[in-house]
């Protein structure tokens, strides 16, 4: 058994993304508070439904601020080649994630009734963003950056490879690649 496939370097590895993940979420958590305060204080002020508004928008500044902190760092070890299909994939999971946000502040707004600042507050970025971070989590490990993916990417990539320059080197043979001309 070799050190990386110790259970202990495994559980080592999981420990140290998901506190790079937290670190990245805490950024993007401090860029969505702004971003969401800024607009409900500012240009969304005596806007109809702003609430919302503010958390879809706020929400989609923070997704653009941790895809660059998780493709780049936290799980930098399962980036795919394909940075367009990465990107679109870790864009749909954000996506999904703010759902749940959005739902917790629609209840408390809408359904409940707290209808203050601090309310729409902890709805959003309290409940909301602690509920969206492990859903959002496990769908970036095991989906987006998934390590398994990347290598099985890698090889295929590779296989193709092989075979073209097979091809290539039938090719050029004086038969042309057919035995028996």
């Amino acid at each position: 058994m070799t050190t990386a496939d110790h259970p202990g370097s495994s559980l080592r590895r999981f420990v140290a993304q998901l506190v790079k993940f937290g670190a990245v979420g805490a950024v993007g958590f401090v860029v969505n508070l702004v971003v969401f305060n800024a607009l409900m204080l500012t240009l969304l002020k005596d806007a109809p439904h702003r609430t919302l508004i503010a958390t879809a928008i706020a929400t989609l500044v923070a997704i653009a601020v941790n895809w660059v902190g998780n493709r780049y760092w936290a799980f930098a070890g399962g980036r795919q080649q394909n940075t367009a299909r990465e990107g679109l994939e870790f864009f749909l999971v954000s996506l999904a994630g703010m759902a749940i946000p959005l739902l917790c502040v629609w209840v408390s707004h809408y359904l409940l009734g707290f209808q203050s600042l601090l309310a729409d507050n902890i709805a959003n970025n309290g409940v909301g963003l602690a509920l969206g971070m492990v859903f959002r989590f496990a769908f970036y490990r095991w989906w987006v950056f998934s390590p398994q993916r990347a290598e099985r990417a890698r090889v295929r990539s590779e296989s193709v490879r092989i075979q073209q320059v097979k091809a290539k080197a039938l090719a050029g043979a004086p038969d042309g690649g057919f035995v028996g001309d």
